[in-house]
C-alpha cells in the first residue's frame, strides 16, 4: 500500500494512533519508512474513558518519544459519545498540555463539537490540523487565521457537504491539507481506502476552487511540511 501509493506521487503520509497499542504501531512503521512515514501519537475520545493514570504516564513518555511527530487522534466526538462528555474534554485537555509542552501539533478530530473544539484550540494556542473538516467556512478561516491547517478528506466531494465544501473555496492556499481517514471515509462501499485517494480529494478541491489540481499540490506540500516538520531520514 505504501509503495503504491509512494508510486502514485504521495510523499509524506502521517500516521496517528488512536490508542496506545496503535500509537506504538504508528511509531514502528515510521521507523520502517523513514522520509515517508510521520507517527502521531494520542488517544482518540472514542478511547478517552479507557485512560487511567498508568495509561496517561504511557502516553506522555510515547509524546516525548523522538520519532513523535505530533499529538494525535485526539479531540471530541459528541455523535457517538462512546466516553462522557466530560472526560473527553479532559482527555483533550491533558493532550493539548501534553503537546504544547513538547512544541508538537495536534491532530484533531471534531465530530458535532465545533464550538468546544474551536474553543479548547483557541484557547490553547499552539498548533495543529483538524482533521476530516465537517465545519464551515468561518470555522475554517478563524482557525487557520489562528495558525490551525484544515483537512479535507473524500466527503468534500459530496454535495451534502455544505460546510466543508464551502471552506475548501474559502480558505487561502498553505492552510489546508488532504487525507484519507483510512480505512474509513472511502471511495465507496466496496472500494478499498488507500493514500492514493488523497488524489482523488486535491482533485475535488481543485474543481470547487476552478484551478489545475497540480496547481494545489505545492501549497499543500508547505502547509504539511510547515505543521510536521521536514521529512525524518
Amino acid at each position: 500500500m505504501i509503495v503504491r501509493a509512494v508510486e502514485a506521487g504521495i510523499e509524506r503520509i502521517c500516521v496517528p494512533g488512536w490508542d496506545l497499542a496503535s500509537s506504538v504501531a504508528a511509531l514502528d512503521l515510521a521507523d520502517r519508512h523513514p522520509g515517508v512515514i510521520d507517527a502521531a501519537v494520542g488517544v482518540h475520545p472514542h478511547h478517552a474513558a479507557d485512560m487511567d493514570e498508568s495509561a496517561w504516564g504511557r502516553l506522555e513518555a510515547l509524546v516525548a518519544d523522538s520519532r513523535t511527530r505530533a499529538v494525535g487522534e485526539i479531540g471530541l466526538d459528541f455523535h457517538r459519545n462512546l466516553s462522557p462528555s466530560e472526560v473527553q474534554r479532559e482527555a483533550l485537555a491533558r493532550q493539548l498540555a501534553l503537546a504544547g509542552a513538547r512544541d508538537l501539533p495536534v491532530l484533531v478530530h471534531d465530530r458535532e463539537a465545533h464550538d468546544t473544539t474551536e474553543a479548547a484550540l483557541l484557547a490553547w494556542g499552539g498548533r495543529g490540523v483538524l482533521h476530516a473538516f465537517s465545519g464551515d467556512a468561518e470555522m475554517a478561516r478563524r482557525l487557520a487565521e489562528a495558525g490551525f491547517v484544515v483537512s479535507f478528506a473524500l466527503p468534500v466531494a459530496f454535495g451534502s457537504a455544505k460546510g466543508p465544501r464551502s471552506a475548501a473555496t474559502a480558505l487561502r492556499d498553505g492552510t489546508f491539507v488532504v487525507e484519507t481517514d483510512s480505512p474509513y471515509l472511502g471511495p465507496d462501499s466496496a472500494g478499498r481506502n488507500e493514500p492514493t485517494t488523497a488524489l482523488r480529494v486535491v482533485a475535488e478541491l481543485g474543481r470547487l476552487r476552478r484551478v489545475d489540481p497540480q496547481a494545489l499540490v505545492a501549497p499543500i506540500r508547505a502547509a504539511y511540511d510547515a505543521l510536521i516538520g521536514p521529512a525524518s531520514m
